[in-house]
Parts: C-alpha cells; sequence; structure tokens
C-alpha cells in the first residue's frame, strides 16, 4: 500500500484524533487499561510460583474478576450521576491499594484469607477505564460514522494493551522477581486513571443527585442482556486462553513464551480492529457479532489441536482477528440501546458480562490444566466460544433494533447538553 493511500485509509481516525482534547484522554484511557491484561496474568505468574498449583492461582484471578464483574455496574452508576472527576480517582487509588495487599500478603505468608479478600477489593474498586473513555469520545463526536471509528479506535486500544502487556508483565515476573509483573499493572492503572481524571473539560454530563428515581431514564434490559450473554461467554474464553497458554508455554520449558503468545493472540484482533474503524457509516453491528462470534469459537477450536508454540502462535494469531470486531460490535450496541447520561452505566454491563465469564472460565481452566494438563484446558475456551457464538445467532434482528430513548427532558443534568444527541443512539443498521 502507498503512502499516500494509507493516509487515506487513516484519514478517519486523523478526524476524531484532531477534536479537541481527544487525543489526550485516549491516551491517558490507553495507560489507565494496562491492568486488563496484566493483572489476571500477574496473579497466574506469582501464585503458581508460590504455590506450584494453577488451579490456585486461576481461583485468586478469578476472585478478582468477578468482584469486578460485581461492582463495576455500581462503578458506572455512580460516574454518570457523579462525573468522572469525582469518582475515578477515588476508585483507581483503592483499587491499587488492594493489589498491594495482595502481593504483600503473598510474600508475607498470610492467611490465604487475607489474600482473597485483597483480591476482592482490588477487583471490585478498579474502575471501567474503557466504558468512561467510550462515554467521552460519545459526548465529543458530531459526525455520523464517527462514534464507529472512535469505538473501533479504542477496541484496537484495549488490543494493543493485550499486545504489550502480557509481554511486560511476563518479562517483569520471569526476570526480576514473580510479583513485579503485577507491581508494573498497579502503577500504569494509577497513573492512567489520574491523569484521565485531571481532564475535566472533556468530562462527559452527569446526572445530579438530585433527581429522583423516577426521572432516571432506564436501560433497555430487553437488549442489553442478550449482549451481557454473548460477552459472559467471550469472557470464558478469554480467561481461560490465558491460564492454558500459560501451562502450554510451561509444557513447553519456556513459561515467558506466554507473554509472547498472548500478544501475538492480541496483534490480529488489534489490527482487525483498526481496519474495522477505517470503513465508511455505522455498518451491521448485529451482523458483525454474530459471525465473528461464530468464527472465534471455530479459530480457538484449532488452536487447541496446535503441536507446537509455533503452530500455536500462528492459530492464535488468525482466531485474534476475529476478537475486535466481534466486542466493538457488542459496545456500539450497548450505546445504541442505553440513555445519554447513562451510557458509561450502559456499556459497563455487557463488559461486566465480559468480566464475569472470564472469572470461572480461568478458575475451570485451571482445575482442568492441573488434572489433564495443557491441551485439555483448551476445551474450557472452546465451550465459552460456542455459547457467545449460539447466543449471538438466538438474538433476533427485531430485538436488535435500538429505540433509542436518549435523555428524558425532564432530568436534571450537571452541564448545559447531554453528551451527545439522541439521534446518535438511533443509528445502527443491524
Amino acid at each position: 500500500m502507498s503512502i499516500p493511500r494509507t493516509i487515506l485509509v487513516l484519514q478517519p481516525y486523523r478526524r476524531i484524533l484532531a477534536i479537541p482534547g481527544a487525543l489526550s484522554f485516549s491516551a491517558a484511557g490507553l495507560l489507565a487499561r494496562m491492568p486488563m491484561s496484566m493483572t489476571g496474568l500477574g496473579i497466574v505468574l506469582l501464585i503458581s510460583d508460590r504455590t506450584g498449583s494453577y488451579g490456585k492461582a486461576g481461583v485468586l484471578s478469578g476472585i478478582t474478576v468477578l468482584a469486578a464483574a460485581a461492582a463495576n455496574p455500581l462503578l458506572a452508576r455512580l460516574i454518570d450521576r457523579r462525573g468522572q472527576t469525582r469518582v475515578l480517582p477515588v476508585a483507581g487509588a483503592v483499587a491499587a491499594l488492594g493489589l498491594s495487599v495482595l502481593i504483600w500478603s503473598v510474600e508475607a505468608g498470610w492467611p490465604v484469607g487475607w489474600t482473597w479478600l485483597a483480591a476482592a477489593v482490588g477487583g471490585a474498586c478498579f474502575p471501567p477505564y474503557g466504558s468512561a473513555v467510550r462515554a467521552r469520545w460519545a459526548a465529543a463526536v458530531t459526525e455520523r460514522g464517527q462514534l464507529t471509528t472512535a469505538f473501533a479506535l479504542e477496541g484496537s486500544a484495549d488490543e494493543a494493551v493485550f499486545v504489550v502487556g502480557p509481554v511486560i508483565v511476563t518479562f517483569a515476573a520471569t526476570s526480576l522477581h514473580p510479583a513485579a509483573g503485577l507491581a508494573v499493572a498497579i502503577c500504569c492503572g494509577l497513573t492512567g486513571g489520574l491523569a484521565l481524571a485531571a481532564q475535566r473539560g472533556t468530562a462527559p454530563a452527569f446526572l445530579s443527585v438530585r433527581g429522583s428515581a423516577a426521572q432516571r431514564p432506564g436501560l433497555l434490559w430487553s437488549r442489553l442482556l442478550p449482549l451481557c450473554v454473548v460477552a459472559a461467554g467471550l469472557g470464558c474464553l478469554f480467561g481461560s486462553v490465558e491460564v492454558v497458554t500459560v501451562a502450554f508455554a510451561d509444557d513447553n520449558g519456556d513459561r515467558s513464551l506466554a507473554g509472547w503468545l498472548l500478544g501475538v493472540w492480541a496483534t490480529g484482533s488489534m489490527l482487525a480492529g483498526l481496519l474495522l474503524g477505517t470503513l465508511p457509516g455505522p455498518g451491521r453491528p448485529l451482523l458483525r457479532l454474530r459471525v465473528g462470534a461464530a468464527l472465534l469459537a471455530v479459530t480457538v477450536a484449532l488452536a487447541g489441536l496446535a503441536p507446537s508454540p509455533v503452530v500455536l502462535g500462528g492459530l492464535l494469531l488468525l482466531s485474534g482477528i476475529t476478537i475486535a470486531p466481534t466486542l466493538i460490535s457488542a459496545t456500539t450496541l450497548a450505546a445504541h440501546y442505553s440513555p445519554a447520561t447513562r451510557l458509561t452505566e450502559g456499556i459497563t454491563w455487557v463488559t461486566t458480562g465480559l468480566t464475569a465469564g472470564v472469572a470461572p472460565g480461568a478458575a475451570l481452566a485451571g482445575v482442568v490444566v492441573d488434572a489433564w494438563g495443557a491441551s485439555a484446558g483448551f476445551v474450557v475456551p472452546v465451550a465459552g466460544g460456542l455459547l457467545a457464538a449460539t447466543s449471538a445467532w438466538m438474538i433476533r434482528a427485531r430485538t436488535a433494533s435500538p429505540v433509542g430513548p436518549g435523555a428524558l427532558e425532564d432530568e436534571t443534568v450537571d452541564k448545559s447538553s447531554a453528551p451527545a444527541s439522541a439521534d446518535l443512539w438511533r443509528r445502527t443498521d443491524a
């Protein structure tokens, strides 16, 4: 591809990043989300090194993720009501403290109950930075199709996190200290979160606490709930692949390979997400969700047959290509189905489904690996992929048609306008 043609293809990204403040809040959000790919793997590397059990490592990682799944919607609702500037710094600091206590409790040999409690606090208080950044984009974009491009950019940023994060955490844990990877994750999350919260000018509108419950717009559960089920299946797949890949690399004599293999997986997703953002118009998110989930289930099943790390890397790259379009489609649909002043919460419910699936996926994969080995562990992500694919294809097109309620006229809003026009949430070709 020639340089002028490359510039033309990337033009949609140049336009949205030219929006005042967009580059700054997107970059801060990228750093804040680094723990997404580092915390779980860091816990697995630390606990498996100290105890020799992938089952225990998977359970502790699952506690962190499950706590996040339970608390993130509440945090998101609090953000929509009180604002990002107020909530993000406090929640981020408490999460960092919880994970720091987790490290200390493991190294000091505290009773396991304290370690579990610290993991729960660290997971429950970690803010939904991805949803917060997407809410800022919704407040910033004004043209048709820009929201899809912005969500594609953030989806690719998520995947960039999963390209770089596993490599960093694996290197730190295997070369410096078993707890070093988790410590780096803590620093990244806290620094990025504070930087994002400090950018007041691009923070979206938030509901005043003076508004009564009757005045607040409702979420469209008939549309969001099926997306949550799809996301839970995908989360099971992601959480289990992480554990199984570490075990696969360990079986092949080099645990550090896990970071590279997971990075290759995320690279495929990142490239696919970037390509999706260059396509004109909002596209057909429901169709992308259905096809993407089905292809992801098939490609992960093929990865389970890999005889060597090289072959596994190639199959994970192929599998990764299906990830970003599937996740971007799910979050795009969630945005269409959420009132403007509850957008953070609406998107977070879908990501909560994703998170809720990670916990049992990681724990079950650890148990299967301990009992039957790494190759057998791939049964768990295949099952998660099948759940996601089946649920996506069971969503009827009529059900997926958005009504775009927007914000109620009698809401008490702390800024002069809602994050975006109601028309923005009505757009979809699903």
